[in-house]
């Protein structure tokens, strides 16, 4: 991965050794062989407060990667009554060259967990164009007891994939949460998920697909 830069900032890399998307006539679409530069318009969430998270984007243009380091729901003990959730939004500007869209077809997301019997976990993902009324939405949910580090992974279809308009730009929303409920557990007991980067690999990556657009 390329070195990640703090929200706010720009990332731009060069194909180098392109994995090809498949396409649902059965060949290949490659990504565009030129760069790709992906701005953060902003970031909002109590999941991802200013300066707590990052973006890379792959050497290949297949993938980017976004990595926190105060992203953590937690109920039970002395914790705050809000803090059973936490959100996160990125509203991202993908620059790609002309006469090529591209969509998100998978995203692997990472953490921690420690949930009491009785317990349980939550993270969730939503993935729009701005203006658009197409969404995708994942949840995956993780019961307690349990204290270990959790993946989960959003797979979509190529028929159900959500393409970036042809000819427009309209910036990308990545909308996460991560939620905790309480449950049967003990109420003096603190049960927990992190999504961050506490262990320096724990991160989320976005696999993206390409197209080329109609008349190319």
């Amino acid at each position: 991965m390329a070195s990640g830069l703090l929200l706010g900032g720009a990332v731009a890399a060069l194909v180098t050794a392109a994995v090809p998307a498949h396409n649902p006539s059965g060949g290949f679409v490659d990504p565009p062989p030129d760069k790709i530069v992906i701005n953060v318009a902003t970031v909002n969430g109590s999941g991802c407060p200013a300066g707590t998270a990052a973006v890379a984007v792959s050497e290949d243009n297949t993938a980017f990667t976004v990595t926190y380091s105060d992203y953590l729901a937690q109920v039970g003990g002395n914790s705050d009554p809000t803090a059973f959730r936490k959100n996160c939004q990125l509203n991202l500007i993908v620059h790609v060259p002309q006469g090529f869209t591209y969509a998100i077809a998978e995203a692997d997301y990472r953490g921690f967990a420690s949930l009491q019997a009785g317990a349980s976990g939550v993270q969730r993902a939503s993935y729009y164009f701005q203006g658009s009324s197409q969404t995708a939405a994942k949840t995956h949910t993780f019961p307690g007891a349990y204290n270990d580090n959790w993946q989960a992974t959003d797979t979509t279809d190529w028929a159900q994939l959500v393409w970036a308009p042809c000819g427009v730009q309209r910036n990308f929303n990545i909308n996460t949460e991560v939620r905790v409920n309480a449950g049967t557990s003990s109420p003096s007991k603190v049960s927990f998920m992190t999504m961050d980067s506490t262990d320096g690999d724990i991160s989320t990556v976005y696999h993206m697909a390409w197209k080329e657009c109609p008349g190319n």
